[in-house]
């Protein structure tokens, strides 16, 4: 009696998906630093990525949201390689330390060609367009900055922060100078200058 044939595995669709999402991350991000916004389109995406369009279509519904996402996985994955499941500001109950830490992290991410490239594409269109400035503010980078609130309201606990300082404001002293500086690139960005951007923050500039 002959035996049955033994039947074909059966393709693993998640394992799939999950290289095509890749994939179109991979290509949104490229594209975005090669072409610039107004260029990158669903379908250049979609060949990039050598996928259908409707499977991009089946995720997201325009390609501000394809690259919000690949812009947050880049974080996921940042976060990954640091030893964090979520991105934290970490807490050892030394402000100055914690907040240097975290901003010669984001000298590197701002200095990797990944990041830095699609990064001033999109920053750059965000000025003019004012739609996709707001949904990368709102769900992006606002996010981000909640977590320095985090951080500083925990220091407002532990008396080393006034409890009258807004933490949301507080922190513009040594973020926005940084983003200036490396959107306008008015200077170099180092360890040394973000160093330096929390001690005139946490110190103040009169004489002690």
């Amino acid at each position: 009696m002959a035996e049955k044939p033994k039947p074909k595995p059966t393709p693993d669709s998640t394992r799939r998906s999950e290289k095509s999402r890749r994939a179109i991350y991979e290509a949104a991000l490229a594209l975005v630093g090669e072409v610039g916004y107004p260029k990158t389109t669903i379908e250049g995406i979609a060949a990039r990525a050598g996928v259908g369009k409707q499977t991009i279509y089946r995720w997201w519904s325009s390609k501000a949201d394809v690259l919000l996402d690949a812009f947050m996985d880049l974080g996921e994955q940042a976060a990954r390689a640091a030893g964090q499941e979520t991105y934290e500001i970490p807490d050892t109950g030394d402000l100055a330390a914690d907040l240097k830490l975290v901003l010669r992290a984001t000298v590197d991410e701002l200095e990797d060609p990944r990041f830095e490239i699609p990064a001033r594409a999109l920053a750059a269109e965000g000025v003019v367009n004012e739609p996709l400035g707001v949904v990368f503010i709102t769900k992006l980078l606002e996010p981000q900055l909640q977590l320095y609130v985090k951080r500083l309201r925990s220091a407002q606990g532990k008396g080393d922060v006034r409890r009258d300082v807004d933490p949301r404001i507080a922190l513009e002293l040594f973020v926005s100078p940084l983003a200036q500086r490396w959107l306008q690139r008015t200077g170099p960005i180092s360890y040394a200058y973000t160093d330096t951007l929390v001690d005139y923050a946490l110190y103040g500039l009169a004489p002690r």
